[in-house]
């Protein structure tokens, strides 16, 4: 009896072993490999004084319009990765985001972090934003920053590019941070070529709006120029 016990834990523990391994792991190869190949774009490297400001999540009713209201009057440009469900619900706020010059990206459907989903979700949300817009997207952020081989092919297939963000421009805005801290973490760690992460959904996004024109002025006062992501990614590849 006790042999048998055995046996099935043996065999138990293999089987774990060997579904684990069969996995496509969150990072299948290191990013420099990812950004050697072409396959996932971090950030920009160059000396001319740009910077790419994100927002993920959106739209959302209050928080998106009052972003758009900030960027205006300084005259900014950023990306918006948007969710399918989101554009949906919000399509005058998604059309103005593309009217005033904003970049739109693809951010899946509903913030969905399974694979066997992503493709149809992908394929989804660039449809709601070309119907809304005319424009297709080209660029697709994964949720969390999660990233693999899996996440790029389904990127591919649907004709998006995997981009990210800086490691250090994740302003954390999600979580329990002030604005003086979020406009702090930007300032003190900016440099040329740098892609910010920020949300204007999934959550109260008070303090990201009151921290924008804090940044906005220290990139004015410091000479840099706000740009779109795909803008930069074209200054990286020259």
């Amino acid at each position: 009896m006790k042999k048998k016990i055995q046996h099935t834990v043996t065999y138990f523990l293999l089987t774990v072993c060997f579904f684990l391994l069969a996995q496509d792991p969150i990072h299948a190869k290191d990013r420099f490999d990812y950004e050697k190949d072409g396959d996932i774009f971090w950030d920009a490297k160059t000396e001319e004084k740009v910077i790419a400001l994100t927002f993920d999540d959106g739209p959302h009713s209050i928080y998106t319009p009052a972003v758009l209201d900030i960027l205006a009057d300084y005259e900014a440009k950023a990306t918006f990765f948007v969710l399918g469900a989101h554009a949906e619900k919000f399509p005058d706020i998604l059309y103005r985001q593309f009217s005033e010059g904003h970049e739109i990206g693809n951010h899946t459907y509903d913030h969905t972090t399974k694979l066997s989903r992503l493709r149809q979700e992908m394929k989804e949300t660039s449809n709601i934003i070309y119907a809304i817009t005319g424009n297709r997207p080209k660029l697709f952020r994964p949720v969390g920053g999660e990233y693999n081989n899996a996440i790029v092919d389904k990127a591919k297939k649907n004709q998006l590019s995997v981009v990210l963000w800086s490691w250090d421009q994740d302003t954390k805005d999600w979580s329990d941070v002030d604005y003086q801290s979020i406009a702090d973490d930007v300032i003190n760690n900016v440099s040329p070529g740098d892609v910010v992460l920020f949300h204007d959904a999934g959550g109260n996004r008070e303090e990201t709006v009151k921290a924008l024109p804090l940044i906005l002025d220290y990139l004015t006062e410091h000479g840099y120029e706000t740009v779109t992501l795909s803008e930069m990614k074209e200054l990286d590849e020259k």
